[in-house]
């Protein structure tokens, strides 16, 4: 007979199995890792609390409970947006132009990129599990339709609601269109030409700003570019890098620590979705390049 300690040990084991694969699912349907280890760790609680034994199906039944936490967090960001004020930024990972390290890979397939984001935030939160479970990871639908309470047949109705969502809209430019997008922007910013900053913007553009007091968040071509050409003829240095496996923006205060980082979305040839991080303590955490000499910033933007 299997003692009480062992049991435990044997329980916490195949829980640690499936941990990362529940990670991702909570993640995508989330869209914070942090939010995303919590719904995982309210698993292993429940669990805990359950008599192991009785279990079929561990994968499965830690599916079904994830996908419930992520559904109870998805509808009271909904019911209570002024919440997401406080949430953390979603996760943004910078690599320097140019820059192709394994480590580098690693981290982008393990983001969420900001497009993805944007689009799965427009859906409604059966939708969005409904999607992330089956469409990016294989759930069958029975098993959907039991997380959701639904039919089956309700849950492959809620995908298919949701792929025509998602194919609905924008898709992201390729590398050459972005970068020349971002960097279209940049020049404007520098020399506070607002034409041309509306220009690279698209109507809808929406701006999320984390600052060390929280966030703020600018709709409209317009808002935007008055906010992008304060920056004309400051000491701030910018230049383009790779944020979110895309072309985004670094800046640098004139004594060369890290200003801000700027993820950009880029489609039909205009920016439609901007995240910046301006917070010092979560820019001390993304291991960013150096400044580059001033010099070299001076040439890039004349060449540019």
């Amino acid at each position: 007979m299997t003692t009480g300690p062992l049991r435990d040990e044997a329980l916490a084991g195949a829980f640690e199995e499936q941990r990362g694969r529940l990670v991702a699912v909570a993640h995508r349907m989330l869209g914070s890792r942090a939010d995303a280890e919590d719904a995982v760790q309210e698993a292993w609680l429940r669990l805990a609390r359950q008599d192991a034994a009785a279990i079929d199906n561990l994968a499965g039944w830690l599916t079904t409970v994830v996908g419930r936490v992520c559904i109870d967090v998805l509808r009271s960001r909904r019911a209570h947006p002024e919440a997401a004020y406080d949430d953390p930024p979603p996760e943004v990972v910078v690599t320097e132009d140019g820059e192709d390290a394994p480590e580098d890979a690693a981290l982008l397939a393990e983001s969420v990129g900001l497009a993805l984001l944007v689009v799965l935030d427009a859906l409604g939160p059966a939708e969005r599990l409904a999607f992330v479970l089956h469409d990016m990871f294989a759930v069958p639908f029975d098993e959907i339709g039991q997380i959701l309470d639904r039919s089956t047949d309700a849950a492959k109705m809620l995908a298919s609601r949701a792929r025509r969502k998602v194919r609905g809209t924008p898709r992201p430019s390729g590398e050459r269109e972005q970068r020349a997008v971002v960097e279209a922007f940049l020049a404007a910013a520098r020399h506070g030409d607002f034409e041309g900053l509306l220009q690279v913007l698209d109507p809808d553009v929406t701006w999320r700003s984390y600052a060390p007091h929280g966030l703020v968040v600018r709709h409209g071509a317009t808002a935007v570019a008055e906010r992008a050409r304060l920056g004309a003829g400051t000491s701030i240095i910018a230049r383009p890098a790779r944020v979110n496996g895309r072309t985004g923006i670094i800046a640098w205060r004139a004594n060369g620590k890290p200003h801000s980082v700027m993820a950009c979305t880029v489609a039909g040839g205009r920016i439609v979705e901007i995240l910046s991080v301006g917070d010092p303590e979560r820019l001390a955490t993304m291991h960013l390049p150096p400044c580059p000499p001033p010099e070299e910033a001076e040439r890039e933007g004349a060449e540019r």
